[in-house]
């Protein structure tokens, strides 16, 4: 019988331990095939949060407990899957809110998904049969559902849904892969690295539909504007579509001086200066995503791999040229040469980064399995 381990993080939450953890307990003895036990990391409460779990502890033996300082909900999470990794030996590691925000009747599709052999599952409420209070907000729910879409489309990964959501289950080996990385987290934000961690490592992630619930009793601790702050700050540093909008910006600016050059000063054919100044940025596109944008899945430093990848690179690239150079010079021909640049800027963004970026992925930087 395989063995999960659910992680509650706690910080005064006297008022919704006893209830979570006796609702979980109903879910453990319905699921089958799974050995759930409950692992209660509280971070020096002074509610009684800690004295009700230890009574409940002599009823329950699979349920634990450590107590660990009050350093943020990330650092609580990785001193629990340490906890758990050392001394219970788990297959499956849970995250779950301890205000009962996340209910525990999903628990049995969360195994299911794993069971048909994902990494890693998240509770997502973007998705249909997913939702979070109705009684919210309104700026909270903007802020909510606008977070959520800058990480999907700053980090270009469509098919997820919910990169904020606290309710997810992890295989083990995944989670000890990813100690070094998410220990640098201490915030909320540590949700979202930890599944970036994830999907560059190129595990299979998948979702479930959950309801989120407003806690009844006690009170949040979550700071929504520094949240905010801290996530944006990630995204932009860690994404790889951002570095590769830069990396593409330095290039089309090599690109567009050089055109420059060979057209208004040196008086070129259009479509011979297209096809050198092109030529060049994807020299320096190449050499700037390797070891930027895309080092997490860099390209072997022996010659033949990298030489063979540059080929590659090249030949994909050859589409950007295509493109380019034949959509410049058509417009030139149908409207005006005055106005090349503004077709060069209009095709470049429209066209060749999305083309681009989806390209480069699937064929010169695949990832690591």
């Amino acid at each position: 019988m395989k063995k999960a381990v659910i992680i509650l993080p706690t910080y005064n939450e006297k008022g919704n331990i006893e209830n979570l953890i006796h609702q979980i307990v109903k879910i453990r003895q319905m699921v089958e095939n799974w050995d759930i036990y409950i692992l209660v990391v509280d971070s020096l409460s002074d509610d009684g949060t800690k004295e009700a779990v230890l009574k409940l502890q002599k009823k329950f033996s699979f349920l634990h407990l450590i107590s660990t300082k009050k350093e943020g909900l990330g650092r609580a999470y990785i001193a629990g899957f340490k906890y758990a990794i050392d001394n219970l030996s788990p297959y499956i590691l849970f995250e779950m809110d301890a205000d009962l925000s996340h209910d525990p009747k999903e628990i049995p599709n969360f195994l299911k998904k794993i069971e048909k052999g994902a990494d890693f599952v998240v509770g997502a409420r973007y998705i249909r049969g997913g939702s979070i209070p109705k009684n919210w907000e309104l700026h909270r729910k903007i802020l909510s559902i606008l977070a959520n879409l800058v990480i999907k489309f700053g980090f270009m990964k469509l098919k997820i849904h919910d990169w904020t959501s606290g309710y997810r289950a992890i295989k083990t080996w995944l989670a000890k892969e990813a100690l070094f990385y998410i220990k640098n987290y201490s915030g909320y934000v540590f949700q979202v690295a930890f599944l970036d961690f994830v999907v560059k490592k190129g595990a299979i992630v998948d979702e479930v539909p959950i309801k989120f619930k407003e806690r009844k009793w006690g009170i949040s601790k979550i700071n929504a504007f520094q949240y905010i702050w801290q996530t944006l700050i990630y995204v932009f540093l860690n994404s790889s579509f951002i570095k590769f909008v830069i990396v593409g910006t330095i290039g089309f600016l090599i690109d567009f001086g050089i055109s420059f050059l060979l057209i208004e000063k040196l008086h070129q054919l259009v479509w011979v200066s297209t096809l050198i100044s092109t030529e060049m940025a994807i020299i320096s596109n190449f050499l700037l995503n390797n070891f930027w944008s895309f080092s997490h899945k860099k390209i072997n430093s022996d010659f033949k791999s990298y030489f063979l990848s540059f080929i590659k690179f090249n030949l994909v690239s050859s589409g950007s040229i295509l493109i380019q150079t034949g959509g410049i010079q058509t417009l030139a021909i149908l409207f005006s040469k005055n106005y090349w640049y503004i077709y060069k800027i209009f095709i470049i963004i429209f066209v060749i980064i999305p083309y681009s970026y989806f390209l480069y992925n699937k064929v010169v930087w695949k990832e690591k399995k």
